[in-house]
């Protein structure tokens, strides 16, 4: 029996397509393996949104050929759909299999797995036009340190946004929807497994279910693999209790409830899910019906993820964002006015192509006077295709470097603001599967240790921070804590 190892780089759509995968490998029969050097296959699961990411895809494939070049590397993912023929040139690469086939790769390896090296080493690309792709890979995924807390489950692919400096909407097509009696099956399936919060994301999540009636092509996604959790109880949940019509008489009507706050609402009615917790979703989807139903639901997690990327007018312009400063302040305050404990974060980038000191100093403005408790910051990265790549005026490396920094500084002081407003606080965590004595030095920060003697349970409250419970907790608990104190980058707190 082969043995398969699938090593996946970048966001959480890559770790979905990823857990996929090896989904597909199962079917197959083949055997999971918990290290690349005890694989036959492996399979490099690339990401391409920046430089690094496809740097960091070529080091791990030059890596295992030197350790093995007797094994298979299959590559896929979306650098291998973006550029297949120089994937294909690097030393060790069995196979190249784009994003428009990544629904068939296992069956394309099992074909031609048992042919002589010297044909291995002739190439082979399985790369199409991933804007006929329909196919959605949909699995959940599980994190590696905390398999039995807080899976991730994918409902969306694709975009059809076209931000100037963006390359994911030419590697992974229109924006397409997992069917809702599908995700109803998923999280149902997981709930009945035992979890109690799910994570869901998508490339452009807050667009679920816009394709699902789209008349102009046949849009409904093929769930790639079976349901992860054979026998999950579903029941009368499977019924739809919102207008989801087939009849294209009613296509009006039918088309303004396939919305992303309708699939929230249809999980909540349709599942006995604890927690649900959104990820990104961009400014525009950010519907006033969709925060307040978040405000209101016990449910849903505390935390609203809106993506910014400049608070430029001028720049947002140029990278074809569909919403101006002024819009984006309003969402954010909106958020905040409906959920006054909630983590507000946001992506920003900085080094865009001729950005100024002004129009630099209009993103840190923003960021300073809104109420976020968090930055993902990014320095631009040029590429290859993207109408930003010809821009002029690229901006210098170190001056970009340096906004970067001054970003994450300014993040770090409003997290830990954030953070000191719950001391003294009661606040829900979900208890997660890593537990150590605080007397750890890999756990101590430069803040007051805990005494050696303790011991604490590793958490995540509701509105995203860390946290570090007293005592042993078993894993996948959601607990009442009262907190202590600020201990580096987590809270402390007790029990209640």
């Amino acid at each position: 029996m082969s043995r398969f190892y699938v090593q996946n780089f970048g966001c959480r759509a890559t770790q979905a397509d990823g857990a996929a995968i090896e989904r597909q490998f199962l079917d197959q029969g083949l055997r999971p393996v918990p290290d690349s050097a005890e694989a036959d296959i492996v399979v490099i699961n690339t990401c391409t949104v920046t430089a690094q990411a496809d740097r960091d895809a070529r080091a791990a494939i030059r890596r295992l050929y030197r350790q093995n070049p007797e094994r298979q590397i299959i590559v896929t993912g979306c650098y291998a759909q973006r550029a297949p023929q120089e994937v294909a040139a690097l030393p060790g690469v069995s196979r190249v299999i784009g994003n428009s086939h990544k629904h068939e790769l296992a069956k394309l390896i099992r074909q031609t797995s048992f042919v002589p090296l010297s044909e291995l080493a002739k190439e082979r690309v399985f790369v199409s036009d991933i804007f006929a792709h329909t196919e959605l890979l949909a699995a959940p995924v599980f994190d590696s340190a905390n398999q039995r807390t807080r899976p991730n489950l994918k409902v969306q692919d694709g975009c059809d946004n076209r931000c100037s400096f963006c390359i994911i909407p030419s590697v992974r097509g229109h924006s397409r929807s997992l069917p809702l009696a599908e995700v109803i099956r998923e999280v149902n399936a997981l709930v009945e497994a035992g979890y109690r919060e799910v994570v869901i994301s998508g490339i452009n999540l807050g667009r679920w279910g816009r394709d699902l009636h789209d008349p102009r092509r046949d849009s409904r996604p093929r769930l790639s693999g079976r349901a992860q959790f054979a026998g999950a109880s579903i029941g009368a949940k499977e019924t739809v209790p919102y207008s989801f019509a087939s009849d294209t008489t009613e296509l009006s009507s039918a088309a303004r409830s396939y919305r992303f706050e309708n699939l929230i609402h249809a999980i909540l009615a349709q599942t006995p899910l604890e927690k649900l917790r959104i990820s990104s979703v961009e400014p525009m989807d950010w519907s006033n019906q969709l925060i307040a139903l978040m405000a209101e639901s016990t449910r849903i997690a505390k935390h609203a993820h809106v993506p910014l990327q400049s608070g430029s007018d001028s720049v947002l312009r140029r990278m074809h964002r569909r919403y101006r400063p002024w819009h984006y302040r309003e969402k954010i305050e909106k958020i905040r006015a409906a959920m006054p404990t909630a983590a507000i974060g946001a992506d920003v980038m900085v080094g865009f192509p001729a950005e100024t000191d002004a129009e630099f100093e209009d993103t840190r403005r923003i960021i300073e006077e809104l109420p976020f408790t968090y930055l993902h910051v990014f320095t631009y990265s040029a590429r290859p295709g993207t109408p930003a790549a010809a821009l002029p005026n690229q901006t210098p490396l170190h001056v970009a470097r340096e906004r970067n920094r001054i970003l994450r500084d300014l993040a770090g002081e409003k997290h830990g603001l954030f953070m000191r407003s719950f001391i003294g606080k009661t606040i829900d965590a979900i208890t997660l599967n890593t537990t150590a004595g605080l007397g750890c030095p890999a756990e101590q920060s430069s803040a007051k240790p805990f005494q050696t003697s303790s011991s604490f349970t590793s958490a995540l409250t509701d509105n995203y921070l860390k946290l570090r419970l007293h005592g042993y907790h078993q894993p996948n608990r959601w607990i009442a804590a009262r907190v202590a104190s600020v201990d580096g980058d987590a809270l402390t707190a007790f029990a209640v």
